[in-house]
Order: structure tokens, then sequence, then C-alpha cells
């Protein structure tokens, strides 16, 4: 089954009177319980791809569909109950509220969906990132490594079936990097949980079931270093 597919999507800004094509034409099909990776270099436009991926932004053509359901035609509202109930989002800047413990970040999702055993569903997945004993810790008291993980534990509490990870391991040090790898991991085998990671660490983009360049606009199959088409 059909977790995301893009058909014929692309992404333009107008800046200074001028338009800037980002994405040209993408298409891909992303099945139930896959491990994809996303590589390209600065500026080629995966952030991009990610914020329609998850319907924080709209594309300018195409369509995207998750589910079965077309993002195109949905409102805003409509595509916050999606990203809310199906999808956990890791992006490089954490988002995480400073005036909330890392426990509280953690079990505002559940709080939000109107879940009960919100504050100990957040310990056990903070216990998971080796944060136990930073429960208490505000943003402002953690490091960015730790943020990342309190960032990465509030992403997977609701245990979403699509993952959407910008540099999940970017700013932890080898061990905890390894940590996150094999919880990603062990969701998706366990759980099959479906990922996309964007990344530049080869080791991790090595251990998806394929693994995508972004390069001009487009997405390119590094097995085959071939244009992805339309699927069916």
């Amino acid at each position: 089954m059909s977790v995301v597919k893009l058909t014929d999507l692309s992404k333009s800004y107008t800046m200074a009177s001028s338009e800037v094509t980002v994405l040209q034409n993408l298409n891909l099909d992303v099945q139930s319980g896959d491990r994809t990776a996303i590589i390209g270099p600065s500026g080629s436009g995966k952030t991009t791809l990610l914020l329609i991926l998850t319907g924080l932004e709209t594309a300018t053509s195409g369509d995207i569909s998750m589910a079965g359901k077309s993002l195109s035609g949905m409102s805003a509202d409509d595509r916050a109950d999606l990203r809310r109930e199906h999808i956990g989002i890791v992006f490089q800047s954490f988002h995480l509220i400073p005036s909330l413990t890392a426990r509280e970040n953690v079990a505002l999702p559940l709080e939000i969906a109107g879940l009960g055993n919100s504050r100990d569903r957040a310990m056990q997945m903070l216990d998971k990132v080796g944060l136990s004993s930073r429960y208490d810790h505000y943003p402002a008291q953690l490091s960015g490594g730790e943020q990342q993980r309190v960032a990465m534990a509030r992403a997977l509490v609701n245990e979403p079936s699509l993952i959407v990870a910008d540099e999940p391991t970017g700013n932890l040090d080898e061990k905890t990097g390894e940590l996150i790898m094999e919880l990603l991991f062990d969701l998706n085998r366990d759980s099959g949980t479906t990922l996309v990671l964007v990344t530049h660490d080869n080791e991790l983009a090595m251990r998806c079931d394929r693994t995508l360049k972004l390069h001009d606009g487009s997405l390119h199959d590094q097995s085959g270093g071939h244009k992805l088409a339309a699927v069916p």
C-alpha cells in the first residue's frame, strides 16, 4: 500500500519578480514499511520536499497523496489533523516550546489528540532516547544533541505510521547517533513504521531500502542512476 505518492509534483517560488523552480515533476511512491533515504547537496530542495511531504507546504502543481488521500484538496486544518494522526516529523530546527520541560514537550502531541496516560508515555519515550535523567529540564538547559533527542521522542511518542526526519543524527555524537538509528529501525522492523530520512550520513543511507538523490529539482534512484518516472 502506498503511504506517500507524488505525481508530477513541482514547486516554484517568486523571488524578486522572477520565478525559481525548486522541484520539478517529481514522481515517488513510498510503500508501507519502506525505508527511503533522500540525499543531495545543500540548496537542492530537500527541506522543501519534506515540508510538502508533511503537508506543511503545498505544491505549485502536481499531486501528493497520503494513504490514498490527496493533500491537494485538503484545508490547512485537515492537513494538520493528518499530521497529528499519522506523521512523526523531526526537522533540524527542533521547535521545542521553551516554557515546557522535556517531558511536557513530548507529552504535548498526546494531550492535543486527547490521548490518556500522556505523562507516562512521554517518560517512556524519553527513556528510549537516553534522557531518563532530563525529564524536568527545559530546552535552554539542554545541549543541542539533547534537544534533538527530545524532538525525536516527541515525533515518535504517538507511534506514527510515517516518520519524516531531516538529518536525524546530525547534531549527535557517534554513540547517541547509533542509539537513535537503532530506535528508528527497530520501529520500522517491529511496527512496520515507514521511514523517509534526509541525510548526509552514508551509513544511515546504506541501511535504507533505497537511496534517492535530489539534484536539479529531480529525484534520481541511486541504484540505477535514473530519474524516477510516474507510477501508475
